[in-house]
């Protein structure tokens, strides 16, 4: 048997979230006939008990859009509880003349709340502040699929989708790859790392010299990628196999799998190697 939305106490997604997933699922949907009912109500006469049975009626909804969000690693209850905000925003926007479904109205508010929640809570350094990095940030999140950075292609991809330009994907993609870190660890940190409140300070270390020697590294590492990407696919294979694989490749290996000498396999790797110390040097 249902539950009546008079009967039911003041549904919060708190520490129990199996029982209030269970109270919203008990919840009787609505009619079309009489979801127009309650918001004809609602907007011609700003009846508050139609306002709460329509809210009440689609909580079930938003949990569902909240989990869709489950891999930024933020409480559920919380994105249910920000979608839930969102709900009751359209609820109150609801006009009934639309001749749409109440659902279909406010699943853009239940999101917008959801992802606004996600922007300010995902990092304490805003990765995105921009409209159009927003939309950057929630595609390039669902189009991910694998570990790593992208691949050219896929970067470009991306750009084509969105409509926005590959280096702003990857500035994105870079940013979204950070970590925030406490400067003030806690004493019963347990996962290795170490506060850098912690350290005692190094009179030899300058901090301008280590984020030089940092900003070095990672535009190296960009540049030795984006210059293995511009080999052509036999060659990157042959370096993938001689120098990045765990169990390295013997050249013979790879003559028998080109159908080529041991000989040629070793002029494709050594050209490949000055082309990659070329383009980084360059």
């Amino acid at each position: 048997m249902t539950s009546s939305p008079r009967s039911l106490p003041v549904l919060v997604p708190g520490a129990s979230l199996e029982a209030y997933t269970s109270a919203v699922n008990a919840i009787s949907q609505l009619s079309a006939e009489r979801e127009k009912e309650l918001a004809e109500r609602l907007y011609y006469d700003d009846d508050v008990d139609a306002a709460r049975e329509l809210v009440l009626a689609h909580l079930r909804f938003v949990v569902y859009v909240a989990r869709s969000y489950s891999g930024y690693g933020l409480n559920e209850a919380d994105l249910i509880q920000e979608g839930n905000v969102g709900l009751m925003k359209a609820v109150k926007r609801f006009n009934p003349e639309y001749g749409v479904r109440l659902v279909s109205f406010a699943v853009h508010w239940i999101k917008a709340e959801i992802h606004e929640f996600i922007l300010k809570n995902w990092r304490i350094v805003k990765v995105a502040t921009t409209k159009a990095q927003r939309k950057l940030f929630f595609n390039l999140r669902s189009s991910t699929q694998r570990l790593g950075w992208l691949r050219e292609d896929e970067v470009q991809t991306v750009a084509a989708n969105l409509g926005v330009k590959p280096e702003h994907v990857r500035q994105m993609e870079g940013r979204m790859s950070s970590r925030d870190e406490a400067f003030d660890g806690g004493p019963d940190d347990d996962d290795g790392f170490v506060s850098p409140s912690r350290l005692l300070e190094d009179a030899a270390s300058n901090p301008a010299d280590i984020v030089e020697s940092e900003d070095s590294a990672r535009s190296s590492d960009q540049a030795l990628r984006l210059a293995f990407e511009g080999l052509d696919d036999r060659s990157r294979d042959i370096v993938q196999s001689r120098w990045l694989a765990e169990e390295k490749v013997t050249l013979q290996e790879l003559a028998n799998r080109y159908e080529i000498s041991a000989e040629r396999v070793r002029q494709l790797e050594q050209n490949a190697l000055k082309k990659l110390r070329q383009q980084i040097d360059t």
